[in-house]
């Protein structure tokens, strides 16, 4: 009977126990853990408190965190891109995502809740030795706000896509059921959620130094600039406005982050880790994000990838005459790509998604079609700059919300524009964040998602479509106490 719940509880949460403390090398975040730690060898060996961190950092680079599942919830459903491949290739689920079908069984809703409790497990479980370990204390401090940083990514991930959802920050023992139901099988509210984020960013904030204290070596680290630009985007979702306000400043007053001058090379490999960077999935090549280009990239002759995700005709369309972001985002079948490779009109489709590829020419060795080299953005000045100018104009201040949307359209190689409106920063926010993953939730939480996927030929429905259902999978692991969600 307990083995049994011990399987059940794995579905929905992971390996909570010692045996999942994953470690990597020292300093080196992409690394694929090769070795598991005993508690007696980890709390007689401090000096593993790195690699105990670097063990949480290594589930960014998990097939069911960053990769195909992720892409089809965040992308594929949005007005800005199409499924891709071939007619008859679903993509497990991604031709119903891309349709609005959202089933309860589908693998990228399971993929997407279970893979990301599998890593705040792996979080607990670094954060519950952390504190155990007699390390230098500024060390141990840092350690811990990065690892905090990375749960509260992971929630945010959640809340987004499922509303509120179980919360566990801590280590759960498997055999007392009364913990195990009332902890993982029990959903907490939206604004509990949200709370959570929001403790475990202050926290890492009042730890975490900011990009510029950290050594070469420890580049891609969670830094002060990333835990507070996450709370600014977590208080933009809850319309919290003057934080998020303030908290935007804070990130934009630090002198540690600026627009790189040429768009087109924020998501090459000449742009990694540079001033636009506030924090992004570190990959090398042979061990990156799980197939995450190989899925995107062009499928055909010469065969690149499978080819999902391509961007659509409407967001194709939607851009300014002279906005420079179109040509950076939309990668034109046939063409010559920006690394002199011909892309010939043998490929599948018109357009592809130009921020996943990685060049075999002018980039780094590809050794491994599945697990390439690039690193993936998640938090970026721009996006920043854009949370300030809306969190701005909603407090009355359309002067500053102007010169922030300026500065972006200046850089996309546009005019100023004269006046600013809600929607005239959403817009810049769809061409700026095009692809990036942002797409979906922005059309839910600014209330344009029915318009939107009307326009795209598709039905949302309005008090359902807000989230995503719970899996069906979670749901039976949990014996139904995990409650569906409205309308599925």
């Amino acid at each position: 009977m307990k083995m049994k719940k011990y399987v059940k509880f794995r579905l929905i949460i992971g390996t909570l126990l010692v045996s999942a403390t994953y470690i990597s090398c020292e300093a080196d975040l992409n690394v694929e853990p090769s070795d598991k730690l005993s508690e007696s060898d980890l709390l007689n060996n401090p000096a593993k408190a790195v690699q105990l961190a670097n063990g949480v950092y290594n589930k960014l680079l998990a097939y069911d965190v960053n990769s195909f599942s992720w892409i089809g919830l965040t992308s594929i459903t949005s007005d800005d891109a199409d499924k891709g491949s071939t007619p008859g290739d679903s993509g497990a689920d991604k031709n119903k995502l891309d349709n609005l079908d959202f089933s309860t069984s589908g693998i990228s809703f399971n993929d997407t809740w279970s893979g990301r409790y599998k890593a705040i497990g792996r979080a607990n479980d670094a954060l519950f030795y952390l504190e155990k370990l007699n390390i230098d204390g500024a060390l141990k401090s840092r350690l811990i706000g990065e690892v905090k940083f990375l749960r509260a990514l992971w929630y945010f991930d959640l809340v987004r896509c499922f509303g509120g959802v179980p919360i566990v920050v801590s280590q759960v023992d498997l055999n007392n059921d009364e913990a195990v139901n009332s902890i993982v099988y029990t959903r907490r509210s939206k604004a509990e959620t949200y709370a959570q984020i929001e403790t475990d960013l202050l926290d890492a904030i009042s730890k975490l130094p900011i990009k510029s204290q950290y050594a070469p070596v420890d580049m891609g680290r969670a830094t002060k600039g990333a835990a507070q630009a996450l709370l600014a985007k977590a208080y933009l979702y809850q319309e919290k406005w003057q934080q998020c306000y303030s908290m935007c400043e804070e990130v934009i007053g630090s002198g540690q982050y600026a627009l790189l001058p040429d768009y087109a090379q924020v998501w090459r490999q000449a742009g990694e880790n540079g001033t636009e960077s506030i924090f992004e999935v570190q990959a090398v090549a042979g061990n990156g994000i799980q197939s995450y280009s190989y899925v995107q990239e062009p499928r055909g002759t010469p065969d690149l990838g499978w080819g999902f995700n391509t961007p659509s005709l409407g967001l194709t369309n939607s851009y300014e005459a002279g906005d420079l972001r179109k040509a950076a985002t939309i990668m034109f079948i046939p063409s010559t790509l920006w690394d002199g490779f011909e892309a010939p009109a043998t490929l599948n489709n018109p357009r592809y998604n130009y921020k996943a590829y990685q060049s075999r020419i002018a980039e780094l060795p590809f050794n491994d079609r599945e697990q390439s080299g690039k690193n993936l953005r998640i938090l970026k000045y721009s996006d920043i700059l854009l949370i300030s100018a809306e969190a701005a104009f909603k407090l009355g201040n359309s002067g500053a919300a102007l010169t922030q949307v300026n500065t972006i359209r200046n850089r996309a190689g546009l005019p100023n524009a004269l006046t600013v409106s809600l929607q005239s920063i959403w817009n810049e926010r769809r061409w700026e964040m095009a692809m990036e993953h942002d797409r979906w939730f922005d059309l839910v939480r600014t209330g344009q998602a029915q318009s939107a996927m009307a326009t795209n030929g598709k039905t949302f429905i309005v008090g359902t479509m807000e989230v995503f259902p719970i899996p069906q999978e979670q749901i039976t692991a949990s014996d139904g106490r995990l409650i569906q969600n409205n309308g599925y």
